[in-house]
C-alpha cells in the first residue's frame, strides 16, 4: 500500500512542473491576446496605436479598472471587439490543427491513408478511367460515376474512394450489414451501361427499377414470383446450347444448383451432367422444344435424342449417350434420376414458360442487352424447387455475351457492363466463376459478388475455388458480422502489425529517467474485425495497404427522396400484385399498364 501511495505521489511530483508551465503559459497567452486585441481595437476606433506597457502592472490595472484604465479614450465595445476578433484569429488555426491531429489519431495506425490510396481517390481514378474508356477522350469534365465504382469514404473524413472499371469485387458481409443499401443499390443506380442483378429478394428491385427505367428498358426475369411481376419476356435457354461447350455449361448450371461443392462431384453428378449435355445439344440442334427434353429424361429408353445427334453429325456424343442408355438398368436409372432432379424446376409450368418461346412477348437477347443501357433483374428463391439453375444460366449467358462484345470492340466494353451477383451462393452458382473473374475485369465487365461469409462461398465452389475467387478479386470489402474465427484471424494477419511504443520510468536517488521500448501489435485484432460497425468495411485492394472505409447508403445521397418515393410506390405495387395472385379468378397472364414492359 505504501509503495502504491509512493508511486502515485512520485507521479504527481513529476507532473507538477508541467502543470505550473501550463498555467503560466495559458495566462501569458490570454494576456497577450487581451493586450494586442485591445490595442488593435483602439487603433481601429481612431484613438491611436499607443499600447500600454507589456508588464504585470498592466494586468492589475486591467482587472481593477477595466479597458478605460488602459485605453481611456476608446469605447469599451471597440476594445472588447478587438480582443474577440484577435482571439478568433488565433483560435481557428489552432482548432484546425488540433482537429487534424485528432483525425489522424482516430485512424488505426498501420492502415492506408490518403497518400497510399491515391489511385482510388478522385484524381487517380479519373486518370485511370480516361485510359480505359475511349468515350471520355477529349472531354474536359466527367461525372464521378463515369470514372469508376463508388466504394465509400475513407475513414474518418474522406475522401471518397472508387474502384476502376478493370476491377472485380468480392464483398463478404453478414445479413443486414449494408450489402443491399450500401453496395447493391448504389452500384445499380450509378451504373453507366447495361446492368445485371441477381437476388432472392425484391428490395433492390423495388428501389432501383424506376430509376433504371429512365436509362433504358427494364427486363424482369421473375419465374417464382419474388416481385410478383407478370411475365413480360422470355429467354431461349436452348439458344445457348448449340455448341458442346454451351450445352455443357448449361448442364453445369443445373448440376451446380443442387451440388453444394463443385469440387466434390461424385459419379452420379458427373454422369448426370454428361447426359444433360447430350440432351441439351440434341434439343438445340434439332430445334425441339424444351418439353421434348423433359420427355426424354422421363423415358431413358427413348432413342430419339441419340438419333437426333447422329443426324447432325455428333456421332461421338450420340455413342456416349447410347452407352449410358444401354448400360446396367440400375446405373442408367440412377444417372437419369439424378439428371431429373437437377432440372426439376422445369417441371413447374410457370418456370418453364419463362424459357419457352412466346410469339406475343419480346425475347430477351443477351448479345443485344450488353450493348445498351438496359437492366436485367434475375430473381429466384433459394432452397428446394428454386430456379437457381435457370438464373445462373441466364447470368452466365449475359456475361459471356459481354465478353464477345468486348472482343469486337477491341478488348473492352465501353460503357462497362455492371453485374451485381447478390446472393450468388444461393441463386447464381456459376461453377467456374472463380476462373472467369479476372477475365471479366479485363473485358470491362464489372462483377461484384456478394456473400454472407467466406465459408458460404467455400460450400459452393470448394476451398480451392473460393481461394481462387478471393485471389482473383482485385477489390475486397469485408463488412460487419464476420464470425468465422479462422477467416477473421487470417484477415488480421493480412492487415499486418505495427510498432507500439511503451514508456517505462525508473527512479533513483539521482533522479527520474524515462526510456521507451517497442513491440509488435496487430493493426486490427480479430475481435475488432468481427466488431466492425454496421455501415463500415475493411477495404483490401491490390497493391495497397488495407484501409477502413464508410459505406454510402443510397438513402443518404442527394436525390434519395425521389428514389424513396418511387421505391414506396413500387413496393405497394408488388403488394397489390401479390394479393391479386392469391385471389382466385385474376388473370395475370399479361403485364398490367405501367409495369415492366421491354421493347421488342
Amino acid at each position: 500500500m505504501d509503495r502504491v501511495s509512493a508511486s502515485r505521489g512520485g507521479d504527481a511530483h513529476d507532473l507538477l512542473p508541467w502543470a505550473v508551465v501550463a498555467v503560466v503559459g495559458t495566462g501569458l497567452l490570454l494576456f497577450t491576446v487581451a493586450w494586442s486585441g485591445g490595442t488593435l481595437g483602439a487603433g481601429l476606433a481612431g484613438d491611436g496605436w499607443a499600447a500600454p506597457p507589456f508588464a504585470l502592472s498592466t494586468v492589475t490595472r486591467l482587472v481593477d479598472g477595466g479597458p478605460r484604465a488602459l485605453w481611456p479614450g476608446t469605447p469599451p465595445a471597440a476594445v472588447y471587439g478587438g480582443m474577440l476578433g484577435l482571439l478568433v484569429l488565433v483560435t481557428v488555426p489552432v482548432a484546425l490543427v488540433v482537429r487534424l491531429l485528432v483525425d489522424r489519431s482516430a485512424r488505426p495506425k498501420g492502415l492506408a491513408g490518403r497518400r497510399e490510396l491515391a489511385g482510388l481517390c478522385p484524381k487517380g481514378v479519373e486518370a485511370r478511367a480516361r485510359e480505359l474508356r475511349p468515350a471520355l477522350e477529349g472531354r474536359d469534365r466527367v461525372h464521378p460515376d463515369e470514372t469508376g465504382n463508388l466504394l465509400g469514404d475513407l475513414e474518418p473524413k474522406g475522401p471518397e474512394l472508387r474502384s476502376s472499371y478493370e476491377d472485380v469485387e468480392l464483398d463478404l458481409m453478414a445479413p443486414r450489414a449494408g450489402k443491399s443499401t450500401g453496395i447493391a443499390v448504389p452500384r445499380v443506380l450509378r451504373a453507366q451501361g447495361a446492368v445485371l442483378l441477381t437476388s432472392n429478394k425484391a428490395d433492390v428491385y423495388a428501389v432501383t427499377r424506376a430509376e433504371r427505367a429512365k436509362a433504358g428498358a427494364v427486363w424482369t426475369f421473375d419465374p417464382q414470383g419474388i416481385a410478383h411481376t407478370p411475365r413480360a419476356m422470355w429467354w431461349n435457354i436452348l439458344g445457348e446450347c448449340h455448341t458442346i461447350e454451351g450445352a455443357r455449361r448449361m448442364a453445369g448450371h443445373f448440376v451446380a444448383s443442387v451440388n453444394d461443392d463443385s469440387a466434390k462431384k461424385d459419379f452420379w453428378i458427373s454422369a448426370a451432367q454428361n447426359t444433360l449435355t447430350a440432351l441439351f445439344l440434341a434439343a438445340a440442334r434439332s430445334r425441339s422444344p424444351l418439353t421434348d427434353l423433359l420427355r426424354w429424361l422421363a423415358d431413358p429408353a427413348d432413342r430419339t435424342p441419340v438419333d437426333l445427334l447422329r443426324e447432325v453429325g455428333l456421332t461421338a456424343m450420340a455413342e456416349q449417350l447410347q452407352g449410358t442408355v444401354r448400360g446396367a438398368v440400375e446405373t442408367r436409372d440412377g444417372i437419369y434420376e439424378t439428371a431429373r432432379q437437377t432440372v426439376s424446376c422445369l417441371l413447374d409450368p410457370e418456370i418453364l414458360a419463362w424459357v419457352t418461346p412466346d410469339p406475343d412477348l419480346p425475347e430477351f437477347r443477351p448479345d443485344l442487352h450488353v450493348l445498351g443501357h438496359d437492366t436485367l433483374y434475375l430473381l429466384s428463391k433459394d432452397g428446394g424447387g428454386s430456379a437457381a439453375g435457370v438464373i445462373a444460366g441466364l447470368a452466365d449467358a449475359t456475361m459471356r455475351a459481354g465478353v464477345v462484345a468486348a472482343e469486337r470492340m477491341g478488348g473492352r466494353l465501353d460503357p462497362p457492363l455492371t453485374a451485381v451477383l447478390d446472393e450468388a451462393a444461393n441463386v447464381c452458382r456459376i461453377a467456374d466463376l472463380p476462373d472467369l473473374y479476372s477475365h471479366f475485369g479485363s473485358r470491362g465487365i464489372n462483377v461484384v459478388t456478394l456473400l454472407q461469409s467466406y465459408r458460404q462461398g467455400a460450400r459452393v465452389w470448394g476451398e480451392v475455388g473460393m481461394d481462387a475467387l478471393w485471389s482473383a478479386a482485385t477489390v475486397k470489402l469485408l463488412g460487419a458480422g464476420l464470425d468465422d474465427a479462422d477467416f477473421v484471424q487470417k484477415i488480421s494477419t493480412l492487415v499486418g502489425q505495427h510498432d507500439v511504443r511503451t514508456p517505462s520510468v525508473s527512479r533513483s536517488k539521482d533522479g527520474t529517467s524515462r526510456s521507451y521500448s517497442y513491440r509488435q501489435e496487430a493493426v486490427l485484432p480479430p475481435d475488432r474485425i468481427r466488431a466492425l460497425p454496421k455501415g463500415t468495411a475493411l477495404l483490401l485492394a491490390t497493391g495497397v495497404r488495407p484501409a477502413l472505409i464508410r459505406l454510402r447508403p443510397w438513402y443518404k445521397e442527394p436525390g434519395a427522396g425521389a428514389i424513396a418515393a418511387a421505391a414506396k410506390a413500387e413496393t405497394a405495387a408488388i403488394t397489390r400484385r401479390a394479393a391479386g395472385r392469391a385471389a382466385p379468378g385474376v388473370d395475370l397472364g399479361k403485364p398490367e399498364p405501367g409495369l415492366d414492359t421491354a421493347p421488342a
